[in-house]
């Protein structure tokens, strides 16, 4: 026992040292990188999820290349006369403080009939006074970037540019003025981003604006924008992000401080911890880049559609005094990113959110001495739970490891809210999961022991996989009788009695075993547990003995998938010489009774109840109204992504409340426009029988049998429609028919 222990206690150290190592970047693991991202993403999806987006007074708004304003002001990009209205707008009209292009005025904007009034003016029609009277008035029309770079001037605005960080580099516009030179010492600290190029503005637009900012936010890693920088360098000289530079516009600051922390006394050796603008102090990491303080997901930010600022049609209150960011959400202009909260999330909400942490100073801090903290956390929880947990009984280890939990996760719980600071949380606690693990190996043995008595238990009902699965949920198997909401599953082979009375006995059989193997092997393949084999019939039912959220689907999938593979038999039956098959299929939905029934003598593991009844009768059915499958109507809600066609609302033997049958058809995707069209117009024949309006309904039915004799169902309707014309069913009629028979 006690070198059980040592050994035990030795193991735990090894894993502690591995974990160290990662921690301290020395031995770096993918895996619990990638673990430490999605615990972020988790925490911040808490945080926007108690304290939502609209809670906080929102210091920006997005003015927005929409849908409506592309489709009321043309394919963007639009002229520069439209550019400078929405830009003389923003500042003249709605008072705004700063505006942040979250895009690039990198052409001119010309037309070629402006060129040639041009060389008119300059050549053939240079003397004549008329012409050049009105082409001087018009001149102000032609010089379109001219026009934008005016509405510019002496306003606080911020253009966009984008650095280039690939091998095919371009260089193209005019750069704004980069930041001023920092100390040698400073540049040193720094480990920024170098971009190896460019796309910038016109000369005359950046000559007009106060600054430029990029907004390409180069992201690490796996591409998610959980962290973007707020500095890069190009061609030795520093510039700064858009978000940054509309926050210093905003904030009518000019200069940028960079704040160190000395991380080594002895060599000097410093680190990037903060910049500075004014009074606003910013956490940034070695790279200058920070934590993106989201709000909350997509739209948490106001957005005005560009073309109701172009007309003025905007809500003025919306926009005084604010920040605007003019950018797109629209997908066919590619400014999506993905992010902790969503796959696709418009680029130009990433700086609003950016600016708005800035100013409200809700940016969160994981600076550099993080790193030693982690490495501590590990050393003492490693060498207390490698000590503690081999001593210990199942009961208390699984206590301790709780406990130890709690205690991690409330430390960062504590640091994240309270002080706006981010520890690490993926490494502490897969270490505390190992060292549990390790020390609970013996419940392998368990396992494996509630393994084989689950085969044995349900081998016969249910494949091996689902086998495993359930050894995996122990706690959760129930093999005493419950309601749950589940779905049933008859399929019964048509003219059985008439097809097996032409057999020999062992022919039949084989006959038997030749279509319910591959039958089966489609139930096992949707999930599905067995309940009985009755003859040439199955009964099957999703949901037990494990939940299946998609109980339902699964057992359409199978219904329609049996109906496909009996068809492939049939050439298979017909080189043997023997018939050909045709199954009904009925699936209902419900609550039902689901357990171990029987006696002392033997149990099956079946369900009971109304709901498994209705299934049954609506297998009968199929013959009555010639399809395939039916369904009920609590299945039908339960798969809204499929097709159906309903086909009645009937009252069954054994119940009086009428239930409205289906027939499902397939995924919605999968069915062609015809069809569709075909039972759109069924259903308005049969909301016209049910109006009792006999000749509208008889006239869309029989265009309908024109085009589908083989249907059924139409000349069904139509034998009724004959039937109550000389029988009508009265004002009070509902429009069910009664099923008398099983």
């Amino acid at each position: 026992m006690i070198n059980q222990r040592i050994l035990r206690f030795i193991i735990g150290l090894t894993l502690t040292i591995l974990l160290i190592l990662h921690a301290s970047n020395n031995l770096p693991i993918p895996f619990l990188h990638t673990l430490e991202n999605l615990s972020y993403d988790t925490r911040l999806k808490m945080t926007v999820s108690a304290s939502p987006g609209s809670k906080i007074d929102k210091k920006v708004v997005i003015i927005d290349i929409d849908e409506k304003s592309m489709e009321q002001i043309g394919q963007w990009p639009w002229d520069r006369h439209t550019m400078a209205n929405i830009v003389d707008n923003l500042f003249d009209h709605y008072q705004i403080n700063t505006l942040g292009f979250d895009i690039i005025f990198a052409e001119k904007d010309e037309d070629p009939t402006d060129q040639i009034l041009v060389n008119m003016s300059r050549g053939p029609l240079k003397n004549n006074p008329y012409f050049i009277n009105e082409f001087n008035k018009a001149l102000p029309k032609l010089q379109r970037d001219k026009r934008l770079a005016e509405s510019l001037k002496n306003r606080k605005v911020v253009l966009g540019i984008f650095f280039d960080n690939g091998d095919n580099t371009l260089h193209k516009g005019q750069l704004p003025s980069p930041l001023p030179d920092f100390p040698a010492d400073v540049m040193k600290s720094i480990n920024m981003n170098k971009a190896q190029g460019y796309a910038a503005n016109l000369s005359i637009l950046q000559d007009a604006a106060l600054t430029a900012g990029y907004f390409d936010n180069p992201t690490m890693g796996d591409g998610v924008f959980r962290k973007v920088p707020l500095l890069q360098e190009y061609n030795g000289r520093i510039y700064e992000s858009l978000a940054l530079a509309v926050s210093r516009t905003a904030l009518n600051k000019e200069k940028i401080q960079l704040g160190l922390n000395v991380i080594n006394e002895q060599t000097d050796d410093k680190i990037l911890e903060w910049i500075k603008i004014g009074e606003t102090t910013i956490p940034v990491d070695e790279s200058a880049s920070i934590l993106v303080p989201y709000i909350g997901k997509q739209r948490s930010f106001d957005y005005i559609s560009a073309y109701d600022i172009a007309t003025k049609n905007a809500p003025k209150d919306l926009l005084v005094n604010k920040i605007a960011l003019f950018g797109t959400s629209a997908a066919g202009l590619l400014d999506l990113r993905t992010t902790p909260l969503e796959a696709a999330y418009p680029g130009v909400e990433v700086h609003a959110n950016i600016v708005q942490g800035i100013l409200d100073q809700t940016i969160k801090n994981k600076p550099g001495y993080i790193m030693g903290f982690e490495v501590m956390l590990l050393i003492l929880l490693g060498v207390i739970l490698a000590y503690l947990l081999p001593r210990m009984s199942p009961l208390w280890n699984t206590i301790i490891t709780l406990a130890t939990l709690c205690f991690v996760f409330a430390i960062n719980l504590y640091a994240w809210n309270d002080l706006q600071t981010v520890l690490p949380l993926a490494t502490p606690t897969i270490l505390v999961l190992l060292l549990y693990i390790l020390n609970m190996a013996f419940g392998f043995f368990v396992e494996s022991r509630g393994k084989h008595q689950l085969t044995h238990l349900f081998g016969q009902y249910v494949p091996p996989e689902l086998v495993d699965e359930m050894s995996r949920n122990l706690t959760k198997i129930n093999l005493d009788g419950e309601i749950r909401e589940m779905s049933v599953l008859f399929t019964d082979v048509r003219n059985f009695t008439t097809i097996s009375e032409n057999m020999e006995p062992r022919e039949l059989t084989q006959f038997i075993n030749s279509f319910l193997t591959p039958l089966t092997r489609v139930l096992h393949h949707n999930r599905g547990t067995i309940d009985k084999y009755m003859g040439d019939a199955i009964m099957a039912f999703w949901g037990a003995p494990l939940h299946d959220p998609n109980h339902a689907r699964n057992a359409l999938m199978t219904g329609i998938e049996m109906v496909r593979e009996t068809r492939k038999l049939q050439e298979i039956f017909k080189t043997k010489g023997w018939p050909e098959i045709q199954i009904g299929v009925g699936i209902n939905t419900g609550p039902m009774n689901v357990g171990n029934k029987g006696s002392e003598f033997r149990v099956d593991y079946t369900v009971l109840g109304d709901a498994v009844n209705l299934g049954s009768r609506l297998e009968a059915l199929t013959k009555v109204y010639g399809v395939d499958i039916i369904t009920s109507e609590s299945t039908i809600h339960a798969v809204p992504e499929f097709e159906y066609r309903e086909l009645d609302l009937v009252r069954v033997k054994g119940k009086d409340r009428p239930v409205k049958i289906y027939e499902p058809l397939g995924l919605i995707e999968t069915i062609d426009k015809k069809t569709r069209k075909t039972i759109k117009a069924f259903h308005h024949a049969l909301g016209l029988y049910r109006q009792q309006k006999w000749d509208d309904a008889e006239k869309a039915l029989f265009m309908l049998k024109q085009q589908e004799p083989e249907r059924l169902i139409y000349q069904i309707y139509l034998d009724r429609i004959a039937y109550f014309r000389n029988n009508p069913p009265g004002q009070n009629w509902d429009g069910v028919f009664t099923h008398t028979s099983k």
